[in-house]
């Protein structure tokens, strides 16, 4: 018996978020697209099943006189994650997921995201825990925007957040995963899913990610500043595919010296 096959695989596990079963494991952003136009055609091309937005940013309707996402973007067709993209304190997204919650005829599914300044975008990891708090307690569910500290994100799940979103790099740095064993260590840790948030600049990077165990990642930037961004939404959809699936196989063990593909024991010369 080869060693592949001695050693167990991960479970293929669905990817669930709050009671629903999702079959593409993508999440992507609306913003920094060149019109509305574009913005349907990427997240059609992408495969994704939920669609973030900011709720400070989007018109949803409330200015009948402005391009409404809605208008791209069916909530028919896509589950609606309004996220709080731009708040600094805890108090102003929390006041900014009660406003989702207004617009959206009481829906309870939000991306929380807390910043610590404008020159990073790393999350404020104190006024996040606030913010989780409150909602929870409010009965939003939480998909939550945190570093990549292993004993942070354990606490959010403990505190009832429904989804660990991490992030691989700063938000729309491109830089791709800098930190795979803090991912790899929320990822061993977690039972609810993880998603790499912030960082991805290609496709690798998303099967990357995928490779490492992570249940989804979620991008924008990568796809909307992309030379092509219809393009880039299907590599990226098949990156996260491919990246999956590798993660199922189960890698080969890295090893110090070569190991022939065609060993000649038993050969007849």
């Amino acid at each position: 018996m080869s060693d592949s096959s001695e050693r167990s695989l991960p479970e293929d596990k669905p990817l669930e978020i709050a009671g629903r079963v999702y079959q593409s494991r993508l999440l992507v952003g609306t913003g920094k697209y060149r019109d509305m136009a574009e913005t349907g055609h990427a997240i059609e091309a992408s495969g994704a099943e939920i669609v973030t937005f900011a709720v400070r940013r989007t018109n949803l309707g409330q200015n009948p006189d402005e391009p409404s996402l809605l208008d791209a973007v069916s909530p028919e067709r896509y589950t609606m994650l309004p996220n709080t993209a731009g708040c600094y304190t805890a108090k102003d997204a929390v006041r900014t997921c009660k406003l989702a919650r207004e617009l959206l005829d009481g829906h309870n599914l939000v991306k929380l995201e807390v910043l610590g300044e404008e020159k990073t975008l790393y999350p404020n990891m104190t006024e996040t825990l606030v913010a989780a708090e409150e909602l929870i307690r409010d009965g939003f569910q939480v998909m939550v925007y945190c570093s990549d500290d292993p004993l942070l994100a354990k606490r959010l799940e403990e505190m009832g957040c429904i989804a660990i979103m991490p992030l691989g790099a700063p938000i729309g740095s491109g830089l791709g995963i800098q930190n795979r064993y803090n991912i790899r260590l929320i990822v061993e840790n977690a039972n609810v899913p993880v998603l790499v948030d912030a960082g991805v600049g290609t496709a690798s990077d998303a099967t990357l990610a995928m490779e490492l165990g992570c249940d989804g990642v979620l991008m924008n930037t990568a796809i909307a500043q992309a030379q092509d961004p219809i393009r880039m939404a299907k590599a990226m959809r098949l990156a996260i595919e491919s990246g999956r699936d590798a993660y199922l196989a189960g890698r080969m063990p890295k090893k110090l010296y070569a190991s022939a593909s065609s060993p000649i024991d038993g050969t007849f010369f």
